[in-house]
């Protein structure tokens, strides 16, 4: 027999109403069925989940156990129904670290002037897909090396880069870098969502790397002094930190900034989206 979805449910609402009258009343099924499900739940897992007396219903030591995971397994079952049945009145945006940098603010409040009935969220996810091949947005800004073929796409702009310093450091009192003047120091990079490589640097004068996952451990790295980094220009707004300062890097190249979405089946807002963030992108160069 298959464990179904009805016996846990089952065996939740006998220990909450504490008798198998008032769960079957909650259930809106017969008496009889509830004490069916609870034995076929019994007999699939091989264990007695339940202690009965004529005063109380009381959960075993392997019952206590099963009811946090059935209560886990149907909280999750719950989310999903409402995610599958909510899709198009919701926009889940996702990101590895600065999102839209400066740009962040006003799309989300233009977006909710203009689009009511759609809610937008921002999702951070330290993935190269900024969490879209994860099934966990619908569109994505992403600045890492990414295969682009896979995904409809826009170029929303090319953010410089920066040199990223710990505040004591002796370059931090310079108002530009070059790469050069960091190469001696050691290179903090996310190798996962970074737009960071090695290749920035001739093959003959390429700095020490050390890698991360995060960002914040990325900062706490740079402001122990341990490290420098070089991000795009995104992050100078998103993750102003106490100890660490944002120099530009005057002879790096930009990094590009692309949406993405995937090809089948997007999201019913997608081309809203681009529309309002190719505008928001094209005032700021203008």
């Amino acid at each position: 027999m298959d464990l179904e979805l009805r016996h846990l449910r089952c065996l939740v609402a006998i220990v909450d109403n504490g008798t198998f009258t008032d769960a079957a009343i909650e259930l809106g099924i017969s008496q009889a069925a509830v004490s069916r499900s609870l034995l076929a739940l019994e007999q699939r897992l091989g264990v007695r989940l339940l202690h009965r007396t004529s005063r109380s219903i009381t959960p075993t030591t392997a019952g206590v156990q099963v009811l946090a995971r059935a209560r886990q397994i149907l909280a999750e079952i719950d989310v999903l129904v409402t995610e599958a049945t909510s899709g198009h009145t919701r926009l889940r945006v996702g990101h590895a670290w600065s999102a839209f940098g400066r740009h962040t603010t006003e799309f989300q409040r233009r977006w909710a002037a203009a689009h009511p009935e759609v809610e937008l969220q921002l999702i951070r996810t330290n993935t190269a897909t900024g969490g879209l091949t994860e099934g966990l947005c619908d569109l994505a800004v992403v600045r890492s090396h990414l295969d682009l073929s896979r995904f409809g796409h826009v170029l929303l702009t090319q953010e410089p880069r920066y040199g990223v310093l710990p505040a004591d450091d002796a370059l931090a009192r310079k108002r530009s870098l070059t790469l050069a003047q960091i190469a001696d120091r050691t290179i903090v990079i996310d190798r996962r969502t970074g737009s960071t490589t090695i290749e920035l640097w001739p093959e003959d004068a390429r700095p020490r790397i050390e890698f991360t996952h995060d960002v914040d451990d990325w900062l706490a790295a740079i402001a122990s002094g341990r490290c420098v980094g070089v991000t795009p220009q995104a992050t100078t707004t998103q993750y102003r930190r106490d100890g660490v300062v944002y120099r530009p890097l005057r002879d790096a190249p930009p990094v590009d900034v692309h949406l993405i979405w995937r090809r089948e089946d997007p999201h019913p807002a997608t081309q809203a989206a681009v529309e309002l963030l190719t505008t928001l992108y094209k005032k700021s160069s203008a």
